[in-house]
């Protein structure tokens, strides 16, 4: 897993990178272009690619995108994301990314304003209607969700063309 975050400028395109998974993630790519890049998202991409949301997370957004890892995925208990990808499970996977995602461009700064402005712990609507908790440990953003279960941004604000990206180490599960 990638836990530092490293600008470059992308060789081809002369744009500042930064570099998730092994790949330059380039801010004039959408989110799904850069994903499927990331050797530490694969996981992800298919079940994007499974819940048929490839389409939306390439239009124009704006969107945020906690993206787990593989790691965060594989730490999941034992058959949980094969079941996930099984065709009838398409809703509930399908719910489970959504609950990933926010339907607005939301940087780590504009996270710790809005943690800090509500007294270190911010609530997040995602597209799938449920709640996301931000906080602060340790200058780090932390992601909560439903469920108890936090999350750490290991790197954050990887600029898309339709959004932005933070790699979170646990994958967020709603209720129900």
């Amino acid at each position: 897993m990638t836990s530092a975050k490293e600008t470059v400028t992308g060789a081809v395109s002369g744009e500042e990178t930064v570099e998730v998974g092994g790949a330059p993630m380039y801010p004039s790519r959408n989110i799904v272009e850069n994903a499927v890049n990331s050797k530490d998202h694969t996981t992800l991409v298919a079940a994007v690619q499974a819940a048929d949301l490839v389409e939306t997370l390439e239009s124009p957004g704006p969107f945020t995108v906690f993206a787990p890892t593989n790691a965060a995925f594989d730490a999941l208990p034992a058959g949980a994301v094969d079941t996930l990808l099984e065709p009838e499970n398409k809703p509930q996977l399908q719910k489970v990314l959504t609950y990933h995602v926010v339907p607005a461009a939301v940087t780590s700064a504009d996270l710790r304003t809005m943690i800090v402005d509500d007294g270190g712990r911010h609530a997040i609507t995602t597209v799938s209607g449920g709640t996301l908790y931000a906080s602060q440990q340790d200058g780090k953003i932390m992601i909560e969700d439903e469920m108890g279960h936090v999350g750490t941004v290991t790197i954050a604000d990887v600029y898309q063309s339709n959004g932005v990206i933070h790699v979170i180490d646990t994958v967020m599960l709603p209720e129900n």
